[in-house]
């Protein structure tokens, strides 16, 4: 008996994997944007706390979105890792710190909320400059091999 596989060329092009591939990586800038906000929410309802007369937990937060910034970058390999949950922390700080039609402040100007925002705007902001840096030294991914050292797929072409 002889089998055919006419049938099997007729059907349509199967999904390029580059398009799940961008779909995943797309997710995960939304989730490190959404990190980066929830962190700057927590923090502007959390910083006010303190051990004596030392802000601590301000510092910790301004530490914390540092640490994510980095992670983010080492995590998706580009300097946007580091930009994407910044840019979600500073968002959330800044419209959180306005004043609203009443007069009140979310953060207010005291010493941990001036540790708060200005910390926090300068580990963001640092952990952005040392994720591009760190992109500048090693250059561009190699276009022969994935993030994970494995060869690339090979594409199927028309």
């Amino acid at each position: 008996m002889a089998y055919s596989l006419q049938s099997v060329d007729s059907l349509p092009n199967p999904r390029a994997p580059r398009d799940a591939q961008a779909f995943v990586t797309g997710g995960a800038y939304a989730l490190l944007f959404l990190l980066g906000a929830l962190e700057g929410l927590i923090g502007c309802f959390q910083f006010s706390r303190v051990v004596g007369s030392f802000p601590l937990v301000a510092l910790v937060l301004a530490a914390a979105i540092l640490v994510t910034c980095l992670l983010g970058a080492a995590g998706m390999g580009s300097a946007a890792g580091a930009l994407v949950p910044a840019l979600g922390w500073f968002i959330v700080s800044v419209v959180l710190s306005l004043p609203t039609a009443g007069g009140s402040v979310i953060i207010a100007n005291s010493t941990a909320g001036q540790v708060y925002l200005y910390g926090g705007s300068v580990c963001a902001a640092a952990g952005v400059v040392v994720a591009f840096l760190r992109r500048a030294r090693t250059g561009p991914p190699r276009t022969g091999a994935h993030r994970t050292g494995l060869p690339r797929r090979p594409s199927i072409s028309s």
